[in-house]
């Protein structure tokens, strides 16, 4: 759970406010878009809104412009609610309805899998249909758990605007269209009537900017809401969402967009966009006008521009940094602050700290300061790994890093893990303690 401070709104004097500020006025003069008009609810927005806001992995919320008007949702439901069939279906089941390949087309379009009728994605309206129907329950039980799935993604509970309803009703015949398709090719499982009701009254929720960039921020966090503390869904799950987002969620314009912005990213007809940046940030972007692809134009160019300036795109280099391995010592087993020259038969512990994130590359370059030679002494040997100031081993490196600590058990080092938080990150030590002074302690009973 954040602490109370961390969740309030940061000053408008912090740098990544003026950063959203400076963005925010670069853009807000653009008149480029049309608003869309097939919604009758969408034509009667204000066009000029246009709203920015950032949400942190530390609970922060930062926001410029109009980051607070509410709007409806529409199609940036769609992940969110792959996310809840996804938790409730399983991976397996969620692609037998529904694919995860790029469309090209767009978002309305009637694309479905010759011989299945399967659509080709859950981004799209056809896939998102789809997708609805899958959640468990009638019609009232499925909207409630997406409802309260999305409230929970967004830190506050979620109402529905009943005009956005009611527009959806009266001018969705080309979703019921693709629904009645889907029905007689049977990838659409409940009636075509109730699959599309429980559609639009997803797309009628309301939201901000705010509340967007908090949703993004919670898959970007890997399923826990930054803000609240909350874990909505598991870590596979975001991967997965953010993943068809990155593919699929800005229509035909997902390959540019992932080239020139490099973010997971789903746009709305509303005009509101969102996009993560994996274990760093969400974005929730609104300006009601839209380019001919249905994506709103200067969110769109406001998230291209962040990108750009602030070097976001998810495969940018960067560069070297801090060295896994930052002490790495020989030490006296009876005496921690004297060396041990090379070649000498006293008892000895090799000290060895870790720090930062150790994913695959890090582990690999660990691997090369954890190789002891073994025989040479006629006294024992150690080794005193600290992980003190790891933040976080994934699951590949715990197990290159295990069995390497196995290797040297099995070759006679005795082996012992210092965590001052005491998380147990590594299983194959022979002892873990909270600080130095405890473990050499053991060191000193080991030659007792």
């Amino acid at each position: 759970m954040t602490s109370e401070a961390s969740m309030v709104s940061a000053p408008s004097t912090d740098p990544v406010t003026a950063a959203l500020d400076e963005v925010h006025a670069r853009h807000v003069g653009a008149r480029g878009g049309e608003i869309p008009t097939y919604i009758p609810t969408l034509s009667l927005v204000d066009p000029d809104q246009f709203g920015l806001a950032l949400a942190s992995m530390n609970g922060n919320l930062y926001r410029s412009g109009d980051a607070e008007a509410p709007f409806s949702i529409q199609s940036v439901s769609k992940p969110f609610v792959f996310a809840l069939a996804l938790s409730e279906l399983g991976l397996d089941e969620v692609l037998h309805n529904v694919g995860a390949e790029p469309s090209g087309e767009a978002f309305n379009a009637i694309s479905l899998e010759e011989g299945t009728g399967r659509p080709d994605n859950p981004m799209v309206n056809a896939g998102a249909i789809v997708t609805s129907s899958l959640v468990p329950g009638d019609p009232a039980e499925k909207f409630d758990r997406i409802r309260r799935c999305l409230s929970a993604f967004a830190g506050r509970a979620l109402e529905m605007d009943e005009e956005a309803f009611a527009s959806e009703l009266e001018t969705g015949d080309r979703n019921r269209a693709l629904a009645y398709l889907m029905r007689g090719a049977g990838s659409l499982r409940s009636s075509a009537e109730a699959a599309v009701e429980v559609y639009f009254r997803q797309c009628s929720l309301v939201v901000t900017a705010c509340d967007l960039a908090v949703m993004a921020a919670t898959l970007a966090a890997g399923g826990t809401n930054p803000r609240t503390g909350e874990r909505v869904v598991e870590p596979r799950v975001a991967e997965h969402v953010l993943t068809v987002m990155a593919t699929c969620g800005m229509y035909d314009y997902a390959g540019e967009w992932l080239l020139r912005v490099g973010l997971p990213a789903k746009s709305g007809v509303s005009g509101c966009l969102a996009a993560a940046s994996p274990a760093q940030f969400g974005i929730g972007a609104f300006s009601p006008r839209l380019d001919v692809r249905g994506n709103s134009v200067r969110g769109g160019a406001a998230l291209q521009d962040l990108s750009e300036r602030f070097e976001l795109h998810f495969v940018h280099d960067t560069g070297l940094s801090a060295p896994v391995v930052f002490r790495s010592e020989d030490l006296s087993a009876t005496d921690p602050f004297t060396p041990v020259t090379p070649g000498s038969r006293e008892p000895v512990v090799h000290l060895r700290r870790l720090q930062g994130e150790i994913e695959f590359a890090a582990a690999e370059t660990a691997l090369d300061d954890l190789t002891i030679e073994t025989g040479i002494r006629e006294v024992g040997t150690w080794l005193l790994l600290d992980l003190s100031h790891v933040t976080r081993v994934n699951g590949v490196s715990a197990q290159l890093l295990d069995a390497r600590l196995a290797g040297l058990r099995a070759s006679g080092v005795t082996v012992f893990v210092t965590d001052a938080l005491a998380r147990h990150l590594l299983r194959s030590a022979d002892a873990e303690f909270t600080s130095a002074e405890e473990a050499w302690a053991a060191v000193a009973g080991g030659q007792a």
